[in-house]
Parts: structure tokens; sequence; C-alpha cells
């Protein structure tokens, strides 16, 4: 007899990791590749579907990251918060859900910490973060991909020039920001 519960409780064991092979299939071929990667301190849009009546339409919700749980899993979950008419609003969205269109990182914060729940508490002005603002980042990049130069030296003086135009952008976004 005892051989007996020992294989009902292994037969069990089975089932289950059977179906938790299943479940983890399923999520992965569920998943979106062009989703970016999120960390505490972002700047996001969120574009949800929402359908009202018969109609779909798309409804943007832009915020800062303030946790992500479940990074390594197959569905990860973020919490984004925004104050809107000096009321805070939250929502937790899963990342790969089909009612999300797309996520779209705006700035990248410098954060020391992985969930920011104390920015609750906080106002607006009190948070001081430093920023980097992607879209004039990758504005530099694309502009020196363009000019190729051949020799070693129009390389060299075009570096240069990429070190100045970034220097020039972080002092524009660090001045935005005060």
């Amino acid at each position: 007899m005892p051989s007996e519960g020992r294989f009902i409780a292994c037969s069990c064991w089975i089932r289950t990791k059977h179906m938790n092979k299943k479940l983890l299939e399923f999520n992965q071929s569920q998943k979106k590749a062009d989703m970016p990667v999120f960390r505490a301190g972002d700047v996001v849009k969120v574009f949800r579907k929402i359908m009202e009546g018969g109609k779909e339409r798309i409804q943007l919700f832009e915020g800062m990251v303030i946790s992500v749980t479940g990074n390594q899993s197959s569905s990860p979950m973020i919490t984004v918060r925004k104050v809107s008419n000096g009321v805070g609003v939250e929502i937790t969205v899963p990342v790969q859900s089909p009612n999300i269109d797309r996520i779209e990182v705006v700035k990248r914060a410098k954060v020391r910490r992985a969930k920011l729940y104390f920015i609750r508490e906080k106002s607006a002005k009190s948070l001081k973060m430093k920023y980097k603002d992607l879209a004039a980042i990758a504005k530099v990049e694309e502009e020196t991909h363009e000019t190729e130069p051949a020799d070693a030296a129009a390389q060299n003086a075009a570096n240069e020039e990429k070190q100045e135009k970034t220097k020039e952008t972080e002092e524009k976004t660090e001045a935005k920001t005060e």
C-alpha cells in the first residue's frame, strides 16, 4: 500500500510539471518581440486598447515606472504612476497583454532603487531626478552615422564633434529638468 501512495503523489507531480511546461510554452508564444527593457525610473508611454461599444480606440497613459515585477518570468508587469489634476493615478500593466498596443520609453532617470514606492508621498517638485532624453541621444547617433568619413583624421574630428553634440544635448536636458 505505501508504494501506491507514492505512485499517486509522483503521478500528480508529473502531471503538474507537464501542465507548467504547457503554460510556459503558451506564454512564450504570446510574447511580443518588440518590447523594450523597462527599469524603475523610466518615463514611458503606454498605448492601451480600449473597447467602447463596438469601437476600439487607443488610449495613452504617460507616467513613471515605479516597479517592475516578474521581469524574469514569461509575463512581467510594470506599475506606472502619473499625477493628473493633482491626483496620483497608478496602473499595473501586464507587458505582454494583447490589450497593450505598444509601450515606448521616453526618458530614463538615474535611480538607486528597484521599487520607487516612496514617490507616492513626494511631490513632483521635490523629485529632482536626472533624466536622459533618449530621443535626443538617438538623434545625435543618427547624425554621426550619416556622415561616415573615409580617413582616420576625419574620423577623429567626427568623434570630437559627436562628443560635443552629446555634451550639448545633455546640458539642454539638464537645463529643462531644472
